[in-house]
């Protein structure tokens, strides 16, 4: 099957649903299909083979972060020539309706479309106000996906119709094995961090915080862009490694003793938790809606109440003093993620695909009225 999958966010930057489409892309590659990947990229950008570049993004404001988006006459006209030259069997889109790729290539196209939606979110003046030219997109879908129970109930009952809930997925054989960091390693006194430091929804600042209520001689491993002040009474604690390539990424989740996850709203799924699990470490998450479910409500991590550097601090001790609790933790996160393996994910996204082409719509075509 040859898949065309359009991509809404900046392929130079990292990022769940980037990371997701280019998960999926190689898996359906590694499964037989044809697949190329359209994204906002600088020109200049060092790509993969199967992917293309719309025009450089600019920084938009989008679910309380700043999402880097390319929507404009020029990724207008590289998306429709994208999609006449194709010949796609399926189209698949993620996120369509936000400002970006994914809108312009509903416009562009007509036939065998498909629409990942990974966001929750609540009806906004925005949306109210944009929902004409939302619905424009939207009819033009044959098959709808939602990540999570979060983002298909905001779907439904913003825009109604029916949508498959098919999870975010990791390449799980891919973090389970790493070197830790020089100089670090599992020793009974680490936490970790990735994610990005400027984002409040993150949750740093909150790990910051009980990190003064920790013993002295716990450590912090932080990866992921941004600043972020670190107090001075915490500088010899914790290590900012900034943006780390892929491999260190994973050495980084085997280099610390528990992975701390306290985001604090805006996930519907939880990529970095699949992937710390993955990788064996011992999670420590917020107790959000998203992370009760992937975490099977403490089966497969630890839990704090969310926002409170107290309960973060508190569950923090409980488990660097268990190593025994960390070790069935970890057993149990592995066992538990194995569900979320692309191998499984991708052929479940296929099962749509065949779904929509099989009704007699022919193949991607360009839309031009």
């Amino acid at each position: 099957m040859k898949v065309g999958i359009v991509c809404p966010y900046s392929w130079d930057m990292p990022g769940g649903v980037k990371q997701h489409i280019d998960d999926l892309a190689q898996a359906l590659i590694a499964q037989g299909h044809d697949v190329s990947v359209i994204a906002p990229t600088g020109d200049d950008a060092d790509l993969p083979a199967y992917v293309t570049g719309a025009g450089r993004a600019i920084p938009v404001p989008y679910n309380g972060s700043v999402a880097r988006m390319s929507f404009g006459f020029i990724s207008a006209a590289r998306v429709r020539r994208w999609v006449r030259d194709g010949s796609f069997d399926v189209l698949h889109i993620h996120e369509p309706l936000i400002p970006s790729l994914g809108v312009l290539a509903c416009w562009a196209a007509r036939g065998p479309i498909v629409a990942t939606f990974h966001a929750s979110f609540s009806r906004s003046r925005a949306i109210a106000v944009a929902e004409p030219l939302l619905r424009s997109a939207l009819e033009k879908l044959t098959g709808r996906i939602a990540v999570s129970d979060a983002a298909r109930k905001s779907l439904v009952e913003q825009f109604g119709g029916d949508t498959v809930l098919i999870p975010n997925g990791v390449t799980v054989a891919r973090y389970a094995e790493a070197e830790p960091l020089d100089d670090w390693g599992p020793d009974g006194r680490t936490l970790g961090f990735l994610g990005r430091l400027d984002e409040e929804r993150k949750g740093f600042p909150i790990l910051i915080e009980a990190m003064k209520l920790l013993p002295a001689d716990v450590k912090l491993l932080v990866a992921g862009p941004g600043e972020a002040k670190i107090p001075k009474s915490l500088r010899d604690r914790v290590t900012l490694l900034g943006m780390v390539s892929e491999q260190d990424k994973i050495r980084a989740y085997h280099s610390v003793d528990v992975f701390c996850a306290p985001n604090t709203r805006g996930e519907s799924f939880g990529i970095v938790l699949a992937e710390a699990m993955a990788s064996g470490a011992t999670v420590l998450a917020s107790d959000i809606p998203a992370f009760r479910r992937v975490l099977g409500e403490g089966q497969a991590g630890a839990m704090f109440a969310n926002g409170d550097p107290e309960s973060l601090a508190r569950e923090a001790t409980a488990l660097l003093e268990a190593p025994e609790r960390r070790a069935k933790l970890a057993a149990e996160a592995l066992v538990a993620v194995r569900k979320y393996d692309w191998s499984t994910v991708a052929r479940d996204v296929v099962r749509v695909y065949e779904t929509v082409t099989a009704s007699g719509a022919g193949r991607v075509e360009e839309d031009l009225l």
